[in-house]
């Protein structure tokens, strides 16, 4: 079984660079689209297009499937929503200390 934080270990670097996240969102927009019209936006190679592919889907971001030569890809939100859950206990301690900051700051003023 894999670990959940390697799960998040994969998502966080994923979405680390910034041509991945522009693809999640151009799928966002869009419910599916061939790894060709991912590539049509960015001035990189198909090679390197095919290897940004694989890490969202290794990473479990996207799902693609192949129709004969044509290989199509759709968003897959769980892993995002698995980081943002995660990320949002980090959120409520830091707003409650940011909190307790503000308070102590107009008290002394």
């Amino acid at each position: 079984m894999v670990s959940r934080y390697a799960v998040l270990d994969r998502t966080f670097s994923a979405i680390a660079d910034p041509t991945r996240r522009a693809m999640l969102e151009h799928l966002r927009r869009r419910e599916q689209l061939t790894v060709s019209e991912l590539a049509r936006p960015f001035d990189v190679s198909l090679p390197a297009v095919l290897k940004h592919v694989n890490v969202l889907a290794s990473a479990g971001l996207i799902v693609c499937e192949k129709r004969g030569r044509t290989v199509n890809c759709r968003l897959d939100p769980r892993p995002l929503k698995n980081a943002i859950r995660w990320m949002g206990r980090y959120e409520r301690y830091w707003s409650r200390k940011l909190d307790r900051l503000a308070a102590l700051v107009e008290a002394e003023e």
